[in-house]
């Protein structure tokens, strides 16, 4: 039987559910006031004022705010409580190099375990879709986040490992690291169409190179496909408006490496 996606204090049987829905939505909202830049970086957080803007008890405040701790957003304090993480410039392009290695990874496994070239169709569906948007617009964004978040999903799937996919998991739940982080912060750069072009050929390559079982290949690509990411960052950093559409862009320092 698997665990839940959240500690909770059995208390009977009819409350478990209850309780575990608490932690969650306090987990979901806790997580959305940090992106949206509601805490200053260094901050310190309790859960006695949370319990009234929340509209919740503190256990699952408590518990919340622990599982953000756990996953990279909150660090905890040495006399106790939680401090709003502050990530460096190098810290993100680090998050993003380590999504880079772990993605490449999964290509050449899938590449290395692929049973049946019919396992690529969804992989493929999804590309194709991506490529029938030709530009990133406040119309097709929305669509473009959505397929190519199902894109990396599905190819960690075909790696048919547990073990990297919980990996790929946890580096991408910090905001800036996962697989569309940068994607809405393209969309305002100069070269957003040059860009969305090299992820749509990226994708194709990486299908091509697995269903060839060309593993090595295969990791190559991925590998590059993720620096796109780094390439928008790099190109964020000078640009206010984009900057500002970082998911979790609040948290950054800016001003040190």
């Amino acid at each position: 039987m698997s665990k839940p996606p959240f500690p909770f204090t059995r208390d009977h049987a009819g409350r478990t559910g209850d309780v575990a829905s608490q932690i969650a939505r306090a987990f979901i909202g806790l997580r959305e006031m940090l992106l949206l830049g509601e805490f200053e970086r260094g901050d310190r957080i309790s859960e006695l004022p949370l319990v009234a803007r929340l509209g919740m008890s503190r256990t699952p405040i408590r518990l919340a705010l622990e599982r953000l701790a756990h996953i990279g957003f909150l660090d905890v304090a040495p006399t106790g409580g939680f401090a709003v993480r502050k990530f460096t410039i190098a810290e993100v392009l680090d998050a993003i190099e380590v999504r880079a290695v772990l993605e490449g990874t999964a290509a050449r496994l899938a590449a290395e375990r692929l049973v049946d070239v019919s396992e690529l169709d969804q992989l493929r569906k999804l590309g194709a879709q991506m490529r029938a948007l030709k530009s990133l617009t406040i119309d097709s964004l929305s669509e473009y986040m959505d397929s190519n978040e199902a894109f990396h999903a599905a190819l960690v799937e075909l790696a048919k490992s547990v073990m990297l996919r919980r990996s790929i998991e946890q580096v991408s739940s910090l905001p800036f690291a996962s697989p569309s982080a940068m994607v809405f912060p393209t969309s305002v750069l100069p070269n957003s169409d040059e860009m969305l072009a090299i992820a749509n050929l990226h994708h194709g390559s990486i299908i091509e190179a697995i269903s060839l079982r060309q593993g090595t290949r295969a990791e190559s690509l991925a590998r590059e496909h993720t620096f796109i990411a780094r390439r928008a960052l790099e190109g964020a950093l000078s640009d206010n408006n984009a900057l500002s559409r970082v998911p979790g862009g609040a948290l950054i320092n800016v001003s040190t490496t």
